[in-house]
């Protein structure tokens, strides 16, 4: 089984997100990481957020070892 990655559980506030970005997400009941780390890039923009952002959103969750669509790295 793969080793669950602890990060999942943290608030959303730990992606050091922008503002924006933060709002969006919690305006769309998104309040932890593991809540992010499920969707995927059609969901967000959905949300109303631009490929920019989805970039950097990435590039936080890459830091902490976490892909969307579910992905864990070691």
């Amino acid at each position: 089984m793969r080793k669950q990655n602890e990060n999942i559980k943290k608030k959303i506030e730990v992606l050091d997100l922008d503002k924006k970005v933060l709002e969006c997400l919690k305006q769309n009941e998104i309040q932890y990481v593991e809540n992010l780390w499920i969707l995927n890039r059609k969901k967000l923009k959905e949300m109303g957020l631009n490929d920019h952002e989805i970039k950097q959103l990435i590039i936080k969750m890459q830091l902490l070892g976490l892909d969307l669509n579910k992905k864990i790295y070691n």
